[in-house]
């Protein structure tokens, strides 16, 4: 029987200067990982560049990787779409008849609407689209929520905007890259959004809690009562975010705080829309000279 192949270093020079390597090594990566986590714990803006510029080269890959899966999702989807398509349109045709009522009534109200505003000359700011980009990634595992959106300084992304989808608002641009930006999550512990309850206007804030989810305090109150199903829209308060867009839903009752789900899920959307910011600081007045 044939001895068994020594796997130890024995004399062999060259195997021995391996291994020792390969402890060097490990050692050094070990102590660059953590003195890179201790910089960028205690000074986060010193790796903004850093981060950026990483995330200007990887953005591309997770855009690919994004249309890929997003395509793959889609398949059963459009199988049952095909075979029940007949089904739907008897939903949707027995809902028109339904609600066509309600549509002339909202047309009128809005007909109404538009001109009084006109007697009184009241003007509506609109915040106004800057870019439609892809989102690419988020960490919902993280301690903190952000977002890489695949458009940056190139398309006219910039820190402050805000970033809202289609159900909702999403967050604000809080650094960009050539071609990539980064996104604060409504759900980020930093985030800070004035709100108003849509039946009754009363002011809140709803503030990320850093799982997924966002509290809603009252604000100039003390014993307000919140219901499950309360719906929240940003005030236009602060000048970022413009009013009437939604942000969330309240998913439990309680008093004073309670926790509520946002209305857009980075994790479930394939696009955002970037918007300048709804009322802008205006620019220093210059300084008149002697």
């Amino acid at each position: 029987m044939a001895p068994a192949r020594d796997r130890r270093t024995g004399f062999s020079r060259r195997r021995q200067y391996g291994v020792f390597m390969g402890y060097v090594l490990a050692v050094a990566g070990a102590v660059v990982g953590l003195v890179l986590l201790v910089a960028s714990t205690f000074n986060p803006p010193a790796f903004s560049a850093l981060r950026m510029g990483v995330a200007g080269v990887t953005a591309p890959v997770s855009t690919g990787l994004a249309t890929v899966g997003s395509g793959i999702a889609g398949i059963p989807e459009a199988i049952g779409q095909y075979f029940f398509v007949k089904q739907e349109n008897v939903a949707l045709r027995a809902d028109r008849d339904r609600t066509r009522a309600l549509l002339m009534r909202a047309r009128t109200i809005a007909y109404d609407n538009r001109r009084l505003r006109s007697l009184l000359a009241i003007r509506d700011r609109a915040a106004e689209p800057v870019v439609t980009a892809r989102l690419v990634s988020s960490s919902a595992s993280s301690g903190r929520r952000y977002a890489l959106l695949n458009a940056g300084r190139w398309s006219g992304v910039k820190p402050g905007m805000p970033v809202r989808g289609p159900d909702g608002l999403i967050g604000r641009v809080v650094e960009t890259g050539p071609n990539a930006a980064r996104v604060l999550l409504l759900s980020d512990g930093d985030s800070i959004v004035p709100v108003r309850r849509t039946r009754d206007g009363l002011p809140a804030i709803a503030a990320g809690r850093g799982d997924g989810m966002v509290d809603i305090r009252s604000v100039n109150a003390t014993n307000v009562r919140f219901n499950a199903g309360d719906l929240f829209v940003t005030t236009g308060t602060g000048g970022i975010y413009g009013p009437g867009v939604p942000v969330a839903r309240v998913a439990k009752a309680g008093s004073d705080s309670v926790m509520a789900r946002t209305f857009a899920d980075p994790d479930t959307l394939d696009f955002a829309l970037v918007e300048n910011v709804f009322m802008p600081v205006p620019p220093p007045r210059p300084i008149a000279q002697q």
